[in-house]
């Protein structure tokens, strides 16, 4: 008889699996919360894991072309962290008010939020493009290029830059669907466009076939096209119905004052991504002092960190619509049980993932590069920045949830104190006052990892999150 049930019991979780990914629809502010985080995090971490696969895939054919390539991928994409911090922003504003309206059982203002905060991403979009292709070769000189890789990359920073808008709008639109519980969505939207990048990059890389040979400029209009395809799916499913959310004709209005209040939402929340990417960039700009081939080392590991983190905010969007969505239903000790949880979930994940990578950096350096002194930084880099993955597994999620209840200003301020106050200060004085060269970025990195999950646990259970109005 125990076994029958243990049977049941796992046949009853397969199913529950397959309906998340085939997007079935469920009340996340009832029932287990293990369950609820289950189902919403298994579409989010894969549709992450396409990521991470498009974000290698990438690097991977590029770093063919040599370590002039490599460094204009890293620093093209130090440039559109800025255009990913103010499209995040304005996503985790909109997942907020979406996930809440959701919660409250009021499925008219989910949709008419989620067509403000399209409009504020198509404005944004816009602009950031045309600036960014007009401005890109001077973009580059900023970030610290060399002759070469603007000889070699400035089309394709140009190009990137152009068609920002795919990526912003992939951001904003999705981050619509999370909010709802449509995961599934979602995943699909990002599979579809990274599936496009990952097989029509290496042909325009290479020139394979009938495609022309555009070396590293190749990957950037892959890209492009790739992300614009899943953009104009995206909008496709949200005009057709998700499951919770749906946008007919009658939710096509402007709303002035759901507008502002996102506006003010994503400017703590842009500023609070910003403080992190920003802080990356100088990190970039200090790494790119040492040379192309410390620069390339860096990009390699980096690649390899995002590899293990893309899939792990999977779990971090899962707590910020569990907690939105329950906030919307007026529950807030239930929002507080499924943070922790999802803590605890992402902490065993990243933890292994950080394990598996500090003892087999070197071998998975070398399918990336077999230059020694980049493969030296990659290797001590991505063992040093994944001793720290529990640390960040453990703050990720936690900052993730204050976002979801619409408290953007607490992880903003957690972001300066960590980012700005502590990591950069070392990060400068390791750099220019030790011996240490390159390795001081790192360091830095896993010292702000540790800090970031003190400040952010104590800061949590003071529980001014519980009463924040969106």
């Amino acid at each position: 008889m125990h076994e029958l049930a243990q049977d049941d019991d796992t046949r009853s979780w397969w199913d529950a699996a397959r309906g998340a990914l085939r997007g079935t629809k469920h009340d996340y502010t009832t029932g287990p919360i293990g369950r609820s985080i289950f189902l919403l995090a298994i579409p989010m971490v894969l549709e992450m894991i396409m990521e991470s696969l498009f974000a290698l895939s990438d690097v991977f054919f590029v770093a063919r072309l040599g370590a002039s390539a490599v460094a204009t991928v890293g620093l093209t994409e130090s440039m559109m962290i800025v255009v990913y911090t103010i499209a995040m922003g304005l996503a985790i504003a909109g997942t907020a008010v979406v996930a809440r309206r959701v919660g409250e059982r009021d499925a008219d203002g989910a949709a008419r939020a989620a067509v403000q905060m399209i409009t504020l991403g198509v404005i944004a979009s816009v602009l950031i493009g045309v600036v960014g292709a007009l401005a890109a070769p001077a973009l580059l000189r900023a970030m610290g290029a060399t002759d070469d890789v603007l000889a070699t990359g400035t089309m394709f920073t140009r190009v990137l830059l152009g068609g920002s808008g795919t990526a912003f709008l992939l951001f904003v639109i999705n981050a619509a669907f999370r909010g709802a519980g449509d995961a599934a969505v979602s995943m699909r939207v990002l599979w579809l466009a990274n599936a496009i990048n990952i097989v029509l990059g290496p042909m325009l890389i290479f020139g394979v076939g009938p495609f022309p040979e555009w070396g590293v400029t190749g990957a950037a209009i892959a890209t492009t096209i790739g992300r614009g395809t899943g953009v104009c799916y995206a909008l496709w499913r949200l005009t057709r119905g998700s499951g919770h959310l749906r946008v007919s004709r009658e939710h096509l209005v402007f709303e002035w004052d759901t507008m502002r209040a996102m506006l003010r939402l994503s400017v703590n929340a842009t500023f609070q991504v910003l403080v992190g990417s920003l802080s990356w960039m100088v990190l970039i700009r200090l790494m790119a002092s040492f040379g192309s081939a410390a620069m390339a080392g860096y990009t390699i590991a980096v690649r390899m960190i995002m590899f293990a983190m893309l899939p792990a905010w999977g779990l971090g969007n899962a707590a910020a619509t569990m907690v939105g969505q329950a906030l919307g239903a007026q529950n807030p000790d239930r929002a507080n049980r499924a943070v922790w949880t999802a803590a605890r979930y992402n902490v065993a994940f990243l933890g292994l993932m950080g394990a598996i990578f500090v003892i087999f950096a070197r071998p998975i350096v070398a399918g990336f590069t077999s230059d020694p002194a980049v493969t030296d930084v990659a290797v001590y880099g991505l063992r040093m920045m994944a001793a720290g993955f529990p640390f960040f597994a453990f703050g990720m999620v936690l900052t993730q949830a204050f976002n979801g209840a619409g408290d953007t200003r607490t992880p903003t301020n957690i972001n300066i104190a960590v980012f700005w106050a502590f990591e950069l200060p070392l990060a400068w004085l390791l750099t220019t006052q030790t011996s240490i060269g390159s390795h001081a970025v790192f360091v830095s990195v896993l010292a702000a990892y540790t800090l970031l999950a003190v400040v952010s646990a104590v800061m949590f259970r003071r529980g001014a999150w519980r009463t924040q109005r969106v």
